[in-house]
């Protein structure tokens, strides 16, 4: 394959004309700033990056495993497929955040090239995602503000019955008031403030062998004074009853946890290994 350049990944054309009309929708959208994005990518580099992705069982996953989520994610670079690593590096190239700051009207900002927490997710039946508030401050580096998430979905066919779609909650965690269905090239971007809440807290129930694929993308801005470094807010909806007691003790454990990493510059691997060892399938 022949190495595609960066308008074969992305119509910056396209976008750019339509950016002043996208910035009104992004600024304007409830419960927070948010935008969907349909035919995201060019359409041969969407295919190819689907064509690339690992199957779970493939080496290198992350296990993020616990009360509050079920998923696995990709983040070392050197393991995406060809195509999909120069859709990583586009997203976190100099144009794609000019573009990004434009639409979001946030200016500076910084691509984490560790896709820390980011990279490729994967989730199979039973896997969920509770509703949250996305950590503060990047544990490695505190002075980056955690400011925009970018998510691109690969999911062909997917039926709403699998469940599976972003949820956006009020600021008071009192209803949902988007859900966003995760079908195959569509982008989410929205700001990750202290409370945009957000997540797909139903567990999946696609039919076995069929996993809900995305990649995902953090933004950042250096601040001489960012926020209190927090770990993600778990929280749990109202009708969610005793459930919420362990929302929020699992919420403390990953917190404790979050703390630790940050001070020690521990990373996520030794933790991916136990819930793999935990949770792993009867026979394995």
């Amino acid at each position: 394959m022949n190495t595609p350049t960066s308008t074969q990944i992305l119509s910056y054309t396209r976008w750019s004309r339509e950016l002043p009309v996208l910035r009104q929708r992004y600024t304007t959208a409830e419960p927070f700033p948010h935008i969907v994005l349909d035919n995201f990518l060019e359409r041969e580099a969407a295919e190819q990056a689907l064509a690339e992705f690992p199957p779970m069982d493939s080496a290198d996953w992350l296990h993020y495993k616990h009360l509050n989520q079920n998923k696995q994610a990709k983040i070392d670079r050197s393991t995406f497929g060809p195509l999909t690593g120069l859709v990583f590096d586009e997203l976190n190239s100099d144009r794609f955040l000019q573009f990004l700051s434009q639409l979001t009207g946030i200016s500076s900002l910084i691509p984490d090239h560790s896709l820390h927490g980011g990279g490729l997710h994967q989730s199979g039946r039973g896997g969920f995602l509770n509703i949250h508030a996305d950590f503060t401050v990047h544990p490695y580096h505190p002075d980056w503000q955690r400011r925009v998430n970018a998510i691109v979905y690969l999911n062909k066919n997917w039926d709403d019955s699998y469940s599976g779609h972003l949820e956006l909650w009020d600021r008071l965690m009192q209803r949902c008031e988007q859900k966003i269905a995760p079908v195959f090239n569509r982008c989410v971007i929205f700001n990750t403030d202290v409370d945009s809440f957000h997540g797909l807290p139903d567990p999946l129930t696609c039919p076995e062998g069929v996993t809900r694929k995305s990649l995902a993308l953090y933004y950042f801005t250096q601040e001489t004074k960012p926020l209190v470094a927090r770990s993600t807010e778990y929280r749990a909806r109202p009708d969610d009853g005793f459930r919420r007691v362990w929302i929020y003790l699992d919420k403390m454990t990953i917190r404790l946890y979050h703390t630790v990493k940050s001070r020690f510059g521990l990373s996520d691997k030794l933790a991916s290994r136990i819930a793999g060892f935990v949770f792993r399938p009867k026979g394995k």
